[in-house]
C-alpha cells in the first residue's frame, strides 16, 4: 500500500498496554505517512492535534484501505 492511502490498521498492543485497556488488539484510522520493512507510520484524521502512530511490522495484524471521511455536514440553520 502506497502512503497517502486512507487505512485502518489493527496492531497488537504491548502487554503493559494490554493488561490497562483489557484489550489485545487495537484501530489506528487515517492516511498512511510511511511504509517500510521495520513497519508502517499512520497520521490519525480523526483529531488533527494528534501525532503520527508509529506501527512495528511485528505488531501489524492488518491494514485494510478505507474511503476517504465524508465532508462533515453543518447543524440546521448553520451555513
Amino acid at each position: 500500500m502506497a502512503a497517502g492511502t486512507r487505512v485502518v490498521v489493527r496492531r497488537r498492543l504491548s502487554p503493559a498496554e494490554a493488561a490497562e485497556s483489557g484489550a489485545r488488539w487495537a484501530d489506528v484510522v487515517g492516511i498512511l505517512t510511511a511504509v517500510g520493512p521495520g513497519g508502517l507510520r499512520v497520521r490519525p484524521d480523526r483529531s488533527p492535534g494528534l501525532p503520527e502512530v508509529a506501527v512495528a511490522a511485528a505488531d501489524v495484524e492488518a491494514v485494510k484501505p478505507v474511503p476517504p471521511r465524508r465532508p462533515r455536514r453543518g447543524r440546521p440553520g448553520e451555513g
